[in-house]
């Protein structure tokens, strides 16, 4: 079997003009997946030149193969399954500035570049004080990045027209807005630093560079451990970095303030290679879609699902039963709270009970359990409010969902013998122990609900919405006496 590098495979050489902070397997399956489809389909003609954005990487794996890898989608795409490995080339080269700081900083010097990408985990866009500008490098993401563009603002004399379009894809609400207030703050902290280059470069900064806020969604397991040797047989190659990602994907980019709609897809046509990447001034109706019909679903049916006696996604969406609950949460009570088009919102959703049905992902309930009662405050209580507010009456199937959750946490064993074991903070572990020693689901209903300052937060009292806690506590209540598959029959 051949090694995979630029000696035994095609390398297009294209110019670099995206510099991307990570090189973990979600950027190479989602961001430089979708480069890659853009240069083969459109004029865009970029390359990625991958920056390491920690001590410990993979950069060097990397390179061992110049950079080249394949991606193994697989998913359903309109009902079929799809299962294909595609040979990326559009990554060019490594950079680790820990090792090699004035390659690093030589990236600011080179003209093509418009585009910076990143993905540090949800942890990565954060303001460190303790950073300077003379750091080699700096320790936090929003501090390099910062570094660099004062280098860049130092190598073009503050030419506007080599600012950067910047486009993170850290997974935490409004990720542009984020980076932009650390950036700013770095440029405020270094003001001794930066001496009469201070006001120059925070116009240059405001002026030349657009700081865009995104959504990604993919699912990207990773590495395939279990079908690598069927894998590296058909592609021909030892490839060692291989990464496994649904097919489904999606991009939502919010232009920045001062960069015009129209502007920003022009020069990064990723709509026009045929993938589902959405240009918007608004990003957070999209945020909202994704929280409420794909995670919103995920935190109700889990549970529900477990306690009837299923342990994989797909085999609930499939179920007889709970099948057809998962559908009503979803369709009727759910996607009616939303805002955008109807049908805009139905297509997702239909997507989404297609991403649920995945063939080849075995996606465990259990997984999804994690943190439930946060996750239920944050995915699920918006859309029992607002159910509430525009029919006025409260949605069984949520309502049903946190019962679930309720007797999940209660611990014990399932039907058949299954342990159940519940993970959460360790102070809502104690208040579902105090209060499931009272066998009472009324009390459980009640002190769950009254629980403001440890899971609702800005939401209150819970016990304050009208018919919620008598609902709540005869839901829990079924599910003791009768077992969930029949409360699913009896309530739907």
């Amino acid at each position: 079997m051949l090694s995979l590098n630029s000696t035994t495979a095609v390398k297009t050489q294209r110019p670099e003009r995206i510099i991307q902070f990570g090189e973990g397997n979600f950027l190479r399956a989602f961001v430089d997946w979708i480069v890659w489809k853009m240069d083969l389909h459109t004029d865009f003609n970029a390359s990625v030149v991958i920056v390491q954005p920690i001590t410990q990487g993979m950069a060097e794996r990397l390179e061992a193969q110049n950079c080249l890898y394949h991606v193994n989608l697989q998913g359903l795409t309109d009902g079929q399954p799809v299962n294909s490995l595609e040979l990326i080339d559009c990554v060019s080269r490594t950079v680790n500035p820990y090792a090699d700081h004035a390659s690093y900083l030589a990236l600011a010097t080179q003209p093509d570049i418009r585009f910076v990408i990143s993905n540090t985990t949800e942890a990565g866009i954060a303001f460190d004080p303790e950073c300077h500008l003379d750091d080699t490098p700096p320790a936090s993401y929003p501090a390099k990045l910062t570094q660099l563009l004062y280098h860049r603002f130092r190598a073009f004399g503050g030419d506007l027209a080599k600012g950067l379009i910047i486009m993170p894809c850290e997974l935490i609400f409004q990720n542009g807005h984020h980076l932009m207030d650390c950036i700013r703050k770095y440029i405020k902290l270094w003001q001794d630093e930066l001496g009469a280059d201070y006001e120059p470069f925070l116009q240059w900064f405001e002026q030349a560079c657009f700081v865009c806020t995104t959504l990604v969604d993919r699912i990207v397991p990773g590495f395939p451990r279990k079908d690598i040797e069927s894998i590296q047989q058909k592609v021909g190659y030892a490839d060692q970095m291989v990464v496994q990602a649904e097919s489904f994907h999606l991009w939502v980019i919010e232009t920045a303030p001062n960069l015009p709609l129209e502007k920003l897809a022009r020069e990064f046509p990723a709509d026009k290679a045929g993938l589902h990447v959405v240009f918007t001034h608004e990003e957070s109706p999209y945020h909202e879609r994704k929280v409420t019909l794909l995670n919103g679903p995920h935190t109700v049916l889990s549970p529900i699902a477990f306690l009837a006696g299923l342990n994989i996604v797909r085999d609930a969406c499939q179920h007889e039963v709970i099948g057809p609950f998962i559908h009503r949460v979803m369709y009727e009570e759910l996607l009616p709270t939303l805002n955008l088009p109807e049908d805009e919102l139905r297509h997702f959703a239909d997507d989404v009970m297609e991403r649920f049905c995945n063939p080849f992902v075995d996606h465990q309930l259990t997984s999804i359990m994690l943190n439930s009662f946060p996750k239920f405050q944050t995915r699920d209580l918006p859309g029992l409010k607002t159910y509430l507010e525009r029919k006025g009456s409260l949605p069984k199937g949520i309502v049903l969902g946190l019962a679930a959750i309720c007797v999940y946490y209660r611990g014990g064993q399932r039907a058949d013998g299954t342990f159940i074991q519940p993970n959460d903070d360790p102070r809502i572990m104690q208040l579902l122990t105090d209060l499931w020693q009272t066998e009472d689901p009324q009390c459980v209903a009640e002190g769950v609900l009254a629980a403001q300052e440890l899971i609702w937060h800005e939401h209150g009292d819970l016990n304050a919405i009208p018919g919620l806690t008598n609902l709540l506590a005869q839901d829990i209540q079924s599910i003791l006496d009768y077992g969930m598959m029949t409360t699913v029959e009896n309530i739907f």
